[in-house]
Parts: C-alpha cells; structure tokens; sequence
C-alpha cells in the first residue's frame, strides 16, 4: 500500500510526532503542504492530512492545500492535535473531512488526541497538556493507522 501523510505541524512539533508514528506503521512519506505533490496523492492508496488546531480549527496552510487540489479518488483520513478537547457537535476534522469528501475522496476514519498547548492564555502557566502527546496517545495512533493499513 503506498500512503502519503500531509501534515503541518507549528509548534510544538506534536503534531509531526503523531504523524511520524503513523507512518511507521503505514509506511508513508511524511509532507508538509508545499512538499506535497498532487500528482502522487492522486497515487496514493491512502492519503493522510493533519494539524494542530488553531483557534477551534485546524491549520490554515493545510485547508488552503487542499482547497486547492483537482478532484481525485482514494481513501483519505484527517488528524489533529489540540490542548483543548474536542467537542462533540463539532469535531475539529468535520470541515476537513468534508472538504476532501468534496474533492471525491472516502474518508475513512478521524483521529485527535491532547497535546501540549501554549496559546495566550495557557502561557501565563508555563502551557496545558505538558507531556502530551504521550506514550498512550502514541499507541492510539499506532492502533488507529493499523485499522487504515489492513
């Protein structure tokens, strides 16, 4: 199975470290927007896209990317990392997720798990979710690109 994962990852590099994880199991090629090459996502078996969240969505230079993209087939899923948790009756990976729908992809599954979070607010006491991703938000997404690989 060739997979590609699209990430931007500002930060704190937790985004990065979950997709990294992914793609040890999936044997995909990490990216970054402008690394991407529509033409090999188009090749793709599966197509990985994911963010830090910022301000209740995910980042800007990721759904500029593929706003952008031709329409094209195959399997595609969506991750994020954020201090905050996500709500319920607004997934952070909806709008994504519909977008790449859109695009003529099947979206297979969304994953989001904590991460350490230094926004505004959260810097006055040194940040929120200081160790996280950890080693058990790790082993979920291990879990979770082995339900997309097999």
């Amino acid at each position: 199975m060739k997979a590609v994962i699209v990430c931007v990852s500002v930060s704190h590099g937790n985004t990065r470290r979950v997709a990294d994880t992914m793609a040890r199991v999936l044997g995909a090629k990490v990216v970054t927007p402008e690394q991407a090459d529509p033409a090999e996502l188009a090749d793709a078996d599966l197509v990985g896209f994911g963010s830090g969240i910022f301000y209740g969505r995910l980042h800007p230079h990721l759904t500029d990317f593929v706003k952008a993209l031709p329409a094209m087939k195959g399997r595609a899923f969506v991750f994020a990392t954020s201090g905050l948790p996500e709500r319920r009756r607004a997934p952070f990976t909806r709008p994504l997720a519909q977008l790449l729908e859109g695009k003529g992809f099947e979206v297979a599954e969304n994953f989001t798990c904590r991460a350490f979070d230094t926004w505004t607010p959260f810097k006055l006491v040194g940040g929120i979710n200081k160790h996280r991703p950890n080693a058990d938000d790790l082993s979920a997404a291990r879990a979770f690109a082995g339900r997309l690989g097999g």
